[in-house]
């Protein structure tokens, strides 16, 4: 079986790439940037050219495609928005996948997404699962809701470093999951009749607030969290400003959908159905605590020998000193 994954650079593609190689299909991946996607092409994945918002460029990265694997996402800093990329790409790319045949078409949406007709990125989501239910293709719908490897940047680094961790005023309880988990899902679908024109929720199993993860992280480093919070006033406001700019409309469409981690409202929902039907063992997924306690880890570990090091090169230049005080 050959795959076509669209956004296999990002951080939840990078993960379904090397699941499906190591899974043993033929893997290709839409590129708009070679040099940007080489270290796919090392994994063993077959690089084509083509561009979401260039529908003439699909057809030929379709050819001889038995399923698509679709995690693309417009960045906030890329130079087309959230309606360019997320929407009119991700039309044309299922109307290209049917009209070469493509036999099954796996697609990440958002856990809830229509509860927020207000954030664009959320309602294109749900505008899209529409879109992929109505198109003909045998689809297979994943919902998660947030990443673990998001939390690293978002928490972890910021408090070793002793610099502020941003807060909202009234913290959502998310519960997030490994990408590496999440792309078991994505592949495994490929081979289960039974995910066929359905969605699955593909969370974990325990929400957690940015409280609680802060704790988490102050215990694992050691090291006390510098909070700043951030009222929802703020971010709305904020929000307002950047729509004035065409070139900070990402900015304002992202700052939309952080409002859903800030309004105190759960992300969460029952794996069991899911678990049951893709046939994947619970104990298989990683947990927060045990992905944190991994990284915090290396990373004492790397500190601990850099001080070393350091602390190696200051004698030895002491002792090569001639000018050593009396």
């Amino acid at each position: 079986m050959t795959l076509l994954i669209v956004g296999g650079t990002g951080t939840l593609g990078r993960q379904v790439v090397r699941r499906a190689i190591d899974e043993g299909y033929t893997v290709r991946c839409l590129a708009r940037s070679y040099r940007r996607a080489a270290f796919l092409k090392e994994w063993g994945a077959e690089l084509v050219p083509g561009d979401l918002c260039e529908p003439e460029t699909l057809k030929s990265a379709l050819e001889g495609v038995t399923a698509v694997i679709d995690v693309a996402t417009a960045r906030p800093t890329d130079s087309l928005g959230i309606k360019q990329i997320d929407w009119k790409g991700k039309v044309s790319l299922i109307q290209a996948a049917k009209e070469a045949g493509v036999e099954r078409f796996i697609f990440f949406s958002f856990l809830d997404a229509e509860k927020y007709p207000q954030v664009p990125l959320l309602e294109i989501k749900r505008c899209t699962e529409l879109f992929l239910a109505e198109s003909g293709l045998n689809y297979t719908i994943l919902k998660p809701c947030g990443f673990f490897q998001g939390l690293i940047g978002q928490y972890a680094i910021p408090i070793l470093d002793k610099q502020a961790v941003l807060v909202p005023g009234l913290s959502s309880a998310v519960a997030y999951m490994d990408t590496i988990d999440v792309a078991k899902f994505a592949v495994k679908a490929l081979s289960v009749t039974e995910t066929e024109n359905r969605s699955f929720p593909v969370v974990g199993s325990k929400a957690w607030t940015a409280e609680e993860i802060i704790r988490l992280c102050e215990r694992l480093s050691g090291k006390e969290a510098k909070i700043t919070r951030t009222p929802t006033q703020v971010l709305r406001l904020f929000r307002q400003i950047t729509r004035w700019f065409q070139w900070s409309w990402n900015v304002s469409d992202r700052l939309a959908f952080a409002e859903v981690l800030a309004n105190g409202q759960s992300l969460q929902a029952s794996m069991d159905e899911t678990y049951q039907v893709f046939g994947i063992d619970p104990k298989e997924i990683s947990s927060l605590e045990t992905y944190m306690q991994e990284y915090f880890s290396r990373i004492m570990k790397k500190l601990k020998e850099l001080e070393y090091e350091q602390e190696k090169l200051k004698k030895r230049k002491q002792r090569s000193n001639p000018f050593k005080p009396l």
